[in-house]
């Protein structure tokens, strides 16, 4: 859920709440730049599996987020060539327990339904250490998710506009042909969890 307000996917606190409360899953909680204060209040109240940032949050950022909770913590990283998503993976590598590759579009922090070359950038999966997650995302849809996991290898895919018929509203057989099609690009040894 995208906590940060002021998105077309934002969710208010109090829907998080209730969301939570009515489900029983692990809850990625998604933020923007935003103080570290407010992330921890958030994520302590709601009880996040995973604060997914997607701002210019740097090291200090991510270490002191690190010693506020028992969460996982994945950093956005936009894509625009495999130099500079190399630069990213070795920047935050050690610092997150999950790297999300995600397509770049000027003035968009994330989340923009844009995708990247997943074959040019196949050889990043080799520059994260183990055990953090590689995960993929941005412009997967049912069509294209098979080839995605093919060429990158990731632990977990992403997905949000590619299985939505209008803006905000998720297609319950998008759903299912995304899932049904992601099961058939992951290795049946390691895997693959979609989020």
């Amino acid at each position: 859920m995208i906590l940060s307000q002021g998105f077309g996917r934002s969710v208010l606190l109090d829907t998080a709440v209730d969301i939570k409360q009515a489900v029983d899953a692990p809850l990625v909680a998604v933020f923007v730049n935003e103080p570290i204060s407010e992330v921890v209040q958030i994520g302590r109240m709601i009880g996040v599996s995973v604060i997914q940032l997607h701002g210019e949050e740097g090291l200090d950022y991510l270490e002191e987020l690190r010693c506020e909770g028992d969460w996982a913590i994945w950093k956005a990283v936009q894509v625009r060539d495999r130099v500079t998503a190399i630069d990213a993976v070795r920047a935050f590598g050690c610092s997150v327990d999950g790297v999300l590759m995600d397509g770049w579009q000027e003035g968009y922090p994330g989340g923009s339904g844009v995708s990247f070359s997943w074959v040019e950038l196949s050889s990043v999966r080799l520059e994260i250490p183990t055990p953090v997650d590689l995960i993929v995302a941005g412009g997967l849809e049912p069509k294209n998710v098979t080839g995605a996991i093919r060429a990158m290898r990731p632990d977990i895919v992403d997905v949000s506009s590619g299985v939505e018929l209008r803006k905000g509203r998720k297609d319950p057989d998008l759903i299912q042909s995304f899932i049904r099609n992601a099961r058939a690009g992951e290795d049946p040894v390691s895997g693959l969890r979609a989020t």
